[in-house]
Formats: structure tokens, sequence, C-alpha cells
């Protein structure tokens, strides 16, 4: 099994963050921080946080349960909350993991302990079925289609108003019922 890979992230992406700091997508309140990093399925999953973005990462645990994915491509993950989306990445020194993102950029946080909680709410929330998309269901309309003006009546319409004709005995013999040509025999 491999370890925990929290230190590992946290010490590359801070790397990256001294090359990124001053750029408007950064925002200079918040840190680097890999956040809850727990065993998933086995795999380690997370939340890593940055000062630019804030993105939910899966990496290998059991190496023999990995499926590599190349930087870029893209993988669904089932959760209770639903399917997301991770995008293949890899970095010389944290090495290959799969993000998806959450936040980015992260100028609406004032403070790296208010980013930190809602990465930590986001991954809880993964696990909670009761934030599943639920389809809306169309309402279902039985109602027959109504007649364009100038068209007359419409194929409901004419079977009412045949079954409402009075029936003659010959008819009714014949098999011509509402309207039916069926018993019109020569």
């Amino acid at each position: 099994m491999l370890p925990d890979p929290s230190n590992r992230l946290s010490d590359a992406f801070r790397v990256v963050a001294g090359r990124m700091a001053g750029l408007p997508v950064v925002n200079p309140a918040l840190g680097v921080e890999a956040v809850g990093f727990a065993p998933w399925q086995g795999h380690w999953l997370g939340v890593l946080l940055t000062p630019w973005c804030m993105n939910l990462v899966v990496t290998p645990r059991d190496p023999s349960l990995w499926q590599p994915l190349p930087p870029g491509a893209k993988r669904s993950y089932d959760f209770p909350a639903g399917q997301y989306e991770f995008i293949g990445a890899h970095d010389e020194s944290a090495g290959e993991f799969q993000m998806c993102s959450l936040f980015s950029p992260l100028l609406q946080f004032d403070d790296h302990e208010t980013a930190r909680l809602v990465a930590q709410l986001a991954r809880d929330a993964l696990f909670d079925v009761e934030n599943a998309e639920h389809p809306v269901m169309p309402a279902a309309n039985l109602s027959p289609p109504v007649a364009a003006s100038g068209q007359g009546p419409g194929p409901l319409a004419s079977l009412e108003a045949s079954l409402d004709a009075p029936q003659s005995k010959r008819n009714f013999l014949r098999g011509r019922w509402a309207g039916n040509d069926r018993g019109n025999r020569r």
C-alpha cells in the first residue's frame, strides 16, 4: 500500500505556488494544503487546496487497483452524490493523480480557514446521497391535441362524435361501429 499523499502533494504544489505568486488568479490569503485524504476504493481521496484552485484528488493507494489515466484524459467516478469527472495529471515530485475541479479561481474566499472548511465539506458531501441530482420528470399531458383552427375536429373528437351518433340496426348487424367500414361488404 502506498502512503498518504498529503505531504507529497502539498510540497509539490507549494513550489508551483511560488512561481504563480502575483498572478491575478491567485488569492494571496490562501496557502497550499491537502485536506481530508483518506482511503477510498483502494485509492486515496481528498481535496487539494491551492491559492488558485480547489480540486478533488484521487491518487493510488493499492497499485494493483490503480488505472493510469494519461494527463488530460478524463474518467468518471461514481459516488453516492453522483458521478464526477476527473482529469489525469502528473507532477514530477507528486507523481500520478486524477483531479476534479471544485473551484477555480478562489478569489471569493477571504481566508484559508474558510477555504479549508469548504474543502472538507465538499469531500464529505460526495458521500451523501441527498446531494445527488434527481432528474426532473416532465409532467404528462394526456389531453388530446387541440386541432389547429380551420382544420376541423381532431381524431379523438371525431371518434367521440361517431360514438354519440345514433346507430342503425343495419350498421350494427354489418359491424359498422363508430364509422368503421370493415363490415361494408358488397
